[in-house]
């Protein structure tokens, strides 16, 4: 199956509104990946912010969190990223 995805620049845009989840030392757990999924179910455009002190291992976290969430990385910078997934 195809998804479509919309516009980087239109996805970008939804970013500016969507709520933040912030992950910092408690890293990836159950709760956290539920509560990406739950937003993206409503919004489809998440924000992640990572801390600081996470940072070397930030890149294996977004990989964790797009293959568990079946989500798509739209933008990954510094410390942000926006994940997007299609309503079904």
């Amino acid at each position: 199956m195809n998804i479509i995805t919309p516009p980087k620049k239109e996805l970008m845009n939804r970013s500016l509104s969507t709520i933040t989840i912030n992950i910092g030392k408690s890293k990836i757990n159950e709760s956290v990946l539920e509560e990406i999924k739950r937003q993206l179910k409503e919004y489809e455009v998440v924000k992640l912010r990572f801390s600081k002190g996470i940072s070397g291992e930030k890149q294996n976290y977004i990989t964790e969190i797009i293959e568990k969430s079946n989500s798509k990385l739209i933008d990954f910078r510094g410390n942000v990223a926006v994940i997007f997934k299609k309503k079904r």
